[in-house]
């Protein structure tokens, strides 16, 4: 585990484009970061959440935000038996952090910005990544902001159904695994939807924060900052990124 801990610390689970560019794609980066900050500035009012004020949440749920990237984790035993048979390849975790991402950049760990243009320029395929782990999300990710979020039962059944029918599926079985991911107890898997720079990996995560019952807009949701302000207004902030402290 503390090895583990250790490819944490130093890999972030980017699934967004952080190379630096070739001087000729400058315009082109700004262009980017002005959408990007459109999207941060076009944050939705918030709305009541799926729990009802004063009643005992029925679960719990979290966003993780490291940086450009945002994923979901779940406590692994909240999974209904019936659906996301991947995550019984993880028998031993405790915690199980889902992440979409594009296929190329995302399994590449110094991934340049050849990789990063493909990424946001026009559609590619997509992949999920899912890490088991034992230790509660705050010591996993030490670096990571991390929001805690109530799940009514209505809502735990859209999360994990959300999941469930993010990889590609041919039947009902389960997925195969493209091969291990990049830090701890991780695989890659085929994913449904095309990755590209208005269907990114925070758009998949206000998606699964929508599907369990919090009223965002997942088409506003380009940046981390944009699906982590309601999650904070919604939820409780157990840990802020560094920078943030």
């Amino acid at each position: 585990m503390a090895d583990s801990l250790d490819r944490v610390r130093r890999r972030k689970p980017d699934c967004a484009p952080q190379a630096p560019l070739h001087p000729a794609y400058t315009g082109l980066s700004l262009l980017v970061a002005a959408l990007f900050c459109y999207a941060c500035a076009g944050t939705i009012a918030p709305l009541q959440p799926p729990i009802t004020s004063g009643a005992p949440p029925y679960r719990h749920f979290y966003l993780v935000n490291h940086g450009w990237h945002t994923g979901v984790v779940l406590r692994r035993v909240d999974i209904p038996a019936i659906l996301w048979p991947e995550s019984r390849d993880f028998p031993t975790a405790v915690y199980l952090e889902v992440g979409w991402g594009e296929q190329d950049f995302y399994r590449t760990p110094e991934a340049g910005s050849g990789l990063a243009l493909q990424a946001v320029l026009w559609p590619n395929a997509s992949v999920l990544q899912v890490v088991g782990f034992r230790e509660p999300p705050a010591v996993t990710f030490p670096e990571s902001e991390i929001v805690e979020l109530a799940l009514s039962p209505a809502g735990l059944d859209g999360l994990v159904r959300y999941i469930h029918q993010s990889y590609a599926r041919d039947g009902v079985g389960r997925v195969a695994a493209l091969g291990p991911g990049l830090y701890g107890d991780s695989r890659f898997y085929p994913a449904r939807g095309k990755f590209y720079l208005f269907n990114n990996c925070n758009v998949w995560t206000a998606g699964a924060l929508q599907s369990a019952g919090y009223p965002v807009s997942p088409a506003l949701a380009l940046t981390a900052e944009s699906v982590m302000a309601p999650a904070r207004r919604f939820g409780r902030v157990m840990q802020r990124r560094p920078a943030e402290r």
